[in-house]
């Protein structure tokens, strides 16, 4: 059975409702700026194509992507040996989310959803799924901790013959975690990559955890985005985002899948942060910036 066209319309449909929510959120706090919209499409050996979504120095964002893709072609022989199956031809399609918000209150957050194919779409070799959504807080409010976590619980739990939340989040604690740090990317969420067993219900697990993003994450940006914030807590988070760029440039297998398969650059680099600054063997010594620290030293059951 060929899941992708079901999959891919549920991916352009989820774009549009996220991005149709944020945009309004800036609309709402009084900002002209929307996400703009570029469809592109693949080079060389790489063919089929996505849709990628960015915003840029808006009042609740900083930056933002939303993107989406549907990719086909032969795996290069490094990634073709870290992948199940044996065919060269590949298929890959997904939706992956990164935003910025620019407020130090407001966390960063990152989503997505994936299925990939080696062999014929319409009768594959190896079919699997994969995904996540986890939240990387700057300063910490154990409220919305709980509320992003007991949302992805709740989906999980809606689809426990396919997905155990207990097991997602200890994965996605060890997935997001910058070991040369000696600490954790943010507070987790869950995730999951190669499930193999079952793809009618694992399709209806990553179609319910995309759809549950915007009630993981929506509430906590409109609260903490009008939240008052000083000069010092915007330092912090500068400072905070260069671990975002840390694991994402050296560890997150999405940007080596991308940069590894010709993917469009501008499209992998998006879930940077625009703004980013290194102190030199900075460790914050007191207050709600040493709390956050050593939380991401200990992973923590939030719920």
């Amino acid at each position: 059975m060929n899941y992708f066209p079901e999959f891919t319309a549920f991916l352009r449909n989820l774009q549009d409702r996220i991005t149709g929510e944020l945009d309004q959120l800036e609309h709402d706090q009084g900002s002209s700026i929307q996400f703009q919209s570029d469809e592109w499409k693949g080079e060389d050996w790489l063919a089929g194509g996505g849709r990628t979504r960015v915003i840029e120095e808006g009042l609740v964002l900083e930056r933002g992507g939303v993107n989406i893709s549907d990719v086909h072609g032969q795996l290069p022989d490094d990634l073709a040996q870290k992948m199940p199956g044996d065919s060269r031809d590949f298929r890959a399609a997904g939706i992956s989310l990164v935003l910025h918000p620019r407020n130090p209150h407001a966390p960063t957050v990152h989503a997505n959803f994936r299925m990939i194919c080696r062999g014929n779409p319409e009768s594959p070799e190896k079919l699997w799924f994969g995904g996540g959504g986890d939240l990387t807080p700057m300063y910490l409010y154990e409220d919305d901790a709980a509320h992003f976590h007991s949302i992805w619980r709740s989906v999980c739990e809606a689809h426990s013959n396919v997905a155990s939340y207990a097991k997602m989040k200890k994965d996605c604690d060890q997935y997001f975690y910058l070991p040369h740090r000696k600490e954790a990317r943010g507070i987790g969420g869950i995730f999951y990559d190669y499930m193999q067993e079952s793809p009618t219900e694992m399709l209806a697990f990553s179609r319910a955890a995309g759809n549950a993003f915007l009630d993981a994450y929506l509430p906590i940006l409109r609260k903490r985005s009008i939240q008052p914030w000083t000069a010092e807590e915007r330092e912090f988070q500068l400072w905070r985002r260069g671990r975002y760029v840390e694991f994402n440039l050296a560890f997150d297998r999405g940007t080596q899948f991308g940069l590894k398969t010709g993917g469009r650059i501008e499209s992998i680099l998006m879930s940077l942060p625009p703004l980013v600054r290194y102190k030199y063997n900075y460790t914050p010594a007191q207050g709600r910036e040493a709390e956050i620290m050593a939380v991401l030293r200990t992973p923590r059951d939030w719920i």
